[in-house]
């Protein structure tokens, strides 16, 4: 299976210098094609260049090797593809790319570096004005066993390798058994519900903790920043100081999401699940001040909700085990009874219903969303609800 992972590494004052360079030349690559394209849509009516002709328009023109060039603009073309896939899901605030960039993450792939058993490594750097140029050397310790595929050169207060690597591990087979449904939500994070009955509850308790103080802190800085002139000694400080803080509650909240889908894949282990079928709520914290009913506090905790992360974590996480994750449209799930039909809006925790029905409003919408993944439509499980409720330290 294909993996990540962070590397540190040590290298000489001219080496560092180097790489510094790389990234700044990846940078000029980027603005190159964001010209290039916007160049060419101009003098051809608004059709979009190519891949090819994007890459023979950026060929032998910047101080890095050829394959590091193409990589950025494979992510410039990735980048304008799923601006435009946004903008026909009417995604507001969108746009295709046009930034100018200071620094660009520097790629090398397949035969652009090569790895030592001493832990050396010599970073290529290409053939200019007919000579090879003399490569970049690394030194590190902590290199992932496997078949590395590709490195690429990061900066988050200092510069690291991001590592793609194949740990030749296989995912388990897919053997059908159980399904389970899934309400992600932004007060507990997953609340799954299996048709046996047994149902979790993992609480966002943490992960909202960590979006609340980064914010607190961001609002201070920026009420600092306001009194600053921008460019001065002190405004340069407090940049810095927001940068911290983003990294920080960035590291934080990916454990933390971490934790949770770790806590998921091994109840559904334990639960002998082959299917899992997880409501799909985009959308929902668009255009939130817009709503008659969402007011500022509602809207900044929809905005932070991070469950595009958590449906990454569980796409991997579960194809390991050999489980499958299906997508279920989540509309109306929450507010109809699946024994009546009737729908109807709660505000407390739980659902409950004038014909006798009632259940956590969580758990509820996970019962239906197991039932539109099975039945397409919302059904009643006869089975009682056996709950259990974790949460992350």
């Amino acid at each position: 299976m294909i993996r990540g992972k962070k590397v540190s590494f040590r290298a000489s004052t001219s080496d560092l210098d180097r790489l510094f360079a790389c990234n700044r030349e990846s940078a000029k690559v980027w603005n190159t094609c964001v010209q290039i394209a916007k160049q060419f849509a101009l003098n051809h009516a608004g059709k979009w260049i190519s891949k090819t002709q994007l890459q023979r328009a950026t060929k032998q023109q910047f101080h890095l090797l050829s394959q590091s060039t193409q990589a950025v603009c494979h992510k410039y073309l990735f980048a304008r593809e799923s601006a435009r896939q946004a903008l026909h899901k009417k995604v507001k605030g969108i746009r295709y790319p046009y930034r100018q960039k200071l620094h660009f993450n520097t790629k090398w792939a397949k035969d652009g570096f090569t790895i030592h058993a001493d832990g050396k490594i010599e970073l290529s750097m290409g053939i200019h004005d007919g000579k090879r140029e003399n490569p970049i050397v690394i030194r590190t310790r902590n290199l992932p066993e496997g078949e590395i595929k590709e490195m690429e050169l990061c900066y988050e207060k200092e510069l690291y390798l991001s590592v793609t690597y194949e740990d030749s591990t296989t995912a388990e087979p897919y053997q059908q058994q159980r399904a389970v449904g899934i309400d992600p939500g932004e007060i507990h994070t997953l609340a799954a519900f299996c048709e046996t009955g047994d149902a979790v509850v993992i609480t966002g308790r943490k992960v909202r903790s960590i979006h609340r103080l980064r914010n607190k802190k961001l609002a201070a800085i920026s009420r600092l920043l306001a009194k600053c002139k921008k460019g001065s000694r002190n405004w340069k400080r407090y940049q810095k100081v927001k940068q911290f803080i983003r990294a920080k509650s960035e590291r934080q909240l990916r454990d933390a999401l971490h934790k949770t889908t770790k806590q998921f894949v091994d109840w559904c282990l334990a639960q002998e699940v082959s299917d899992v079928h997880l409501g799909n709520p985009d959308g929902v914290q668009r255009n939130t001040r817009k709503k008659k009913k969402a007011n500022r506090k509602q809207a900044q905790r929809l905005s932070n909700w991070s469950f595009g992360k958590v449906r990454a974590y569980l796409a991997y996480k579960l194809a390991m085990q050999g489980i499958r994750l299906h997508e279920v449209e989540e509309s109306y799930t929450s507010q109809t009874c699946p024994v009546c039909k009737e729908k109807r809006k709660v505000s407390s925790r739980n659902y409950r219903c004038c014909c006798g029905y009632c259940e956590h409003r969580d758990i509820h919408g996970a019962r239906n969303i197991l039932a539109k993944g099975i039945w397409s439509e919302i059904r009643h499980f006869d089975v009682p609800t056996q709950a259990m409720y974790l949460r992350i330290a």
